[in-house]
């Protein structure tokens, strides 16, 4: 299952979300959608996984799950990722961004 705004998809292994992170932010946000992936925003500069720890720390406290239940699966050297998160659905995640 995916959702034709932005790159999701629910898997075994849990959701799949496409992001776009800006790292050296003025604060941590969701700002739109960036070529088919949540832009999010984080104050952390990308030096020593600060950006990558910024993501897991932002959904974490969004979506009121554990950090251990969120990992990044791909881009972990990039500003394109792909977050995984276990035990939540498209749905519950959408919810969280209404106006996307």
């Amino acid at each position: 299952m995916s959702d034709p705004r932005w790159r999701i998809r629910q898997t075994d292994s849990g959701l799949e979300v496409a992001l776009h992170v800006q790292p050296r932010a003025r604060r941590d946000e969701i700002v739109g959608v960036h070529n088919g992936a949540l832009k999010l925003k984080v104050s952390a500069p990308p030096v020593d996984d600060a950006a990558n720890r910024a993501v897991i720390e932002f959904f974490a406290a969004l979506l009121d799950v554990p950090k251990t239940r969120l990992q990044i699966v791909a881009g972990l050297k990039s500003r394109e990722k792909v977050l995984r998160i276990e035990s939540v659905s498209i749905s519950d995640f959408c919810r969280h961004f209404p106006g996307l």
